[in-house]
């Protein structure tokens, strides 16, 4: 491989080392104001946004162990990476193209895991990590909240009755 190619295989693994997901988008219909749209989005859940060769990108998959996404190289293609919020990354990018129709996820890789673009969308819709670590720390505290309100429940029909037999005079 030539030298200038193996340096941009380098500059691709490196952003490819700031996360464990991949979207890899169609952006042909695009223009340079939609894309910085875009990227203004991205930085809200720190990812961003690089337009990469298909052919560098090609190598680079292969030498990571990714899934085959060969089919989906072709055209002009950018890839997504970055941040800790892959569902919030795919809620970004479903919305604005949905909003824009001019760029279109073709593939995800998520884990080592190919994610067709209907799984991107399901991805999308799931809670933010927020939300679903709000979610379980509920569900891990209501046990706990239960209990409680079952061992309070005794001393307090307790007091209720000495209140009424004290209110009664008795």
């Amino acid at each position: 491989m030539r030298p200038e190619k193996k340096f941009l295989v380098e500059e691709i693994n490196t952003h490819l080392d700031k996360s464990d997901y991949l979207f890899l988008a169609d952006y042909e219909r695009s223009t340079v104001i939609d894309i910085a749209e875009l990227r203004a989005e991205l930085v809200k859940e720190e990812a961003e946004f690089h337009v990469v060769k298909n052919n560098i990108l090609r190598v680079a998959a292969r030498e990571r162990g990714y899934p085959e996404i060969d089919e989906h190289l072709n055209g002009q293609n950018a890839i997504v990476i970055g941040g800790n919020n892959p569902s919030g990354v795919a809620k970004v990018l479903t919305k604005f193209f949905d909003k824009k129709d001019k760029m279109d996820v073709k593939v995800g890789i998520l884990s080592s895991q190919r994610l067709e673009k209907d799984e991107v969308v399901a991805l999308s819709k799931l809670p933010n990590l927020d939300s679903l670590r709000a979610q379980l720390l509920g569900l891990l505290s209501q046990p706990a909240q239960s209990l409680v309100f079952v061992l309070n429940g005794v001393p307090t029909a307790m007091l209720n009755v000495l209140q009424a037999k004290a209110d009664k005079g008795e």
